[in-house]
């Protein structure tokens, strides 16, 4: 069992297998949903976890360049980071929102299908989470 720190590898396979899980489970589940309710609901899933994926996406390649610029040597050239990174960074939510209520009003798709299809990123974790502490410990 791991009792060391953490090294930049192992947080970059948490942070893979947080991402695939978070579409894995979102699939699953639309499939599900899209068999037995109805496919609006289904596809209203897909879209929440996708954009669950790509909200967690963006969320890192923030956290990276505010952590390349928070490590930055005084004195030493600051890192670049690039203007498309913070725009990601601070619009994330808006375009969620713009995303579901688009889909809502174009496309009749149930928000809180959507919703719930958002829920797969904390579903994801919560495996991850499992993962690392049961399933390193047997």
């Amino acid at each position: 069992m791991e009792t060391g720190p953490k090294t930049r590898e192992w947080f970059h396979r948490v942070q893979q297998r947080i991402a695939t899980l978070t579409l894995s489970f979102g699939a699953i589940a639309a499939i599900i949903v899209a068999l037995t309710v109805t496919w609006r609901w289904g596809i209203g899933i897909l879209i929440g976890a996708a954009l669950a994926w790509i909200n967690f996406l963006w969320l890192e390649q923030g956290l990276s360049a505010i952590s390349k610029l928070s490590q930055a040597q005084h004195g030493a050239p600051k890192p670049r980071i690039s203007l498309w990174v913070w725009i990601k960074v601070f619009s994330r939510y808006g375009l969620i929102g713009i995303l579901l209520y688009t889909a809502w009003v174009l496309v009749h798709i149930p928000v809180v299908s959507m919703l719930a299809g958002l829920c797969a990123l904390g579903a994801a974790a919560m495996a991850e989470g499992l993962y690392e502490t049961i399933g390193r410990s047997v």
